[in-house]
């Protein structure tokens, strides 16, 4: 992609979708995280390609796995942001792992549409996305798909927010009801 942002709206539909797979900011994080790869090649000047290994589904799936493992102990901190954007999280270093490289592997493929220089398939440097998708799709077409996934991420954003939120009144209930059963058993106490 020319920038990395048309990438979080594939990765914010997926992840919202199959959140109960998937660790949500680790898979929409891991498409940013492999960009770093043209970033350095940028900044250091290393000429072309700018997509290189990074960019394959072999080095991009270790990408991930390493993605993942450095996200690890952030998980914490991923569920304090997930609670202020009202989504439940459960996570675990499998589910991390699985969503790193899932996250990494829809990078590699949306860009292997777009970019010329991307062999998604590498070691293997014939067989080209770009080259077989470029008579069916425009990069134009691209960008568009891309946006309409982030315009259709908000249908599953607002299902898990009534879910959380319907999670947090059954918590609530359930702690009214506790704590009420507790008074009542009290109450029973004294009376005798």
């Amino acid at each position: 992609m020319p920038f990395t942002p048309y990438h979080f709206g594939p990765s914010a539909f997926f992840g919202l979708v199959f959140r109960k797979w998937l660790d949500v900011p680790v898979f929409v994080l891991a498409n940013v995280i492999v960009d770093l790869e043209v970033l350095v090649i940028m900044t250091f000047e290393l000429g072309q390609p700018m997509h290189r290994y990074f960019h394959t589904l072999l080095i991009g799936a270790v990408v991930g796995i390493v993605w993942a493992m450095a996200a690890y102990p952030l998980r914490h901190t991923f569920k304090k942001v997930m609670r202020l954007l009202h989504i439940p999280y459960r996570t675990s270093l499998g589910k991390m792992i699985i969503s790193g490289v899932l996250g990494v592997w829809l990078h590699v493929l949306i860009d292997g549409v777009y970019h010329h220089d991307v062999r998604v398939f590498w070691p293997n440097k014939t067989i080209s996305l770009w080259r077989t998708m470029l008579s069916r799709i425009s990069k134009e077409q691209v960008q568009t798909i891309c946006a309409a996934f982030f315009v259709a991420a908000a249908v599953p954003y607002a299902i898990a927010v009534v879910s959380f939120i319907r999670a947090k009144r059954g918590k609530a209930q359930a702690s009214v009801n506790k704590n009420g059963d507790k008074q009542e058993e009290q109450h029973k106490y004294h009376k005798h």
